[in-house]
């Protein structure tokens, strides 16, 4: 499936795709970029405490940011502190 990005930045969600995932209005999503370069989109749960979910010590995005970050230090050749 396929869907355009608008001049503004906007996108559609095909149906099937909304359907499958029960996506409605003001669904917010989280856009993340892997690191081979891929977008992946992942439905961010309405309640605060299930969004939370994977977050914590089993490697949660905030993991892998860091593992990101670090990983441009020693590109850059930067000293960690």
């Amino acid at each position: 499936m396929r869907s355009t990005i608008t001049a503004r930045g906007q996108t559609v969600i095909p149906a099937p795709i909304r359907e499958r995932f029960s996506l409605g209005p003001s669904q917010r999503l989280e856009w993340i970029v892997e690191a081979d370069g891929s977008i992946r989109v992942v439905p961010v749960d309405p309640s605060p405490v299930k969004a939370f979910r994977g977050q914590g010590r089993c490697g949660g995005s905030a993991d892998r940011l860091v593992a990101e970050r670090r990983a441009d230090r020693l590109a850059e050749g930067v000293a960690e502190a």
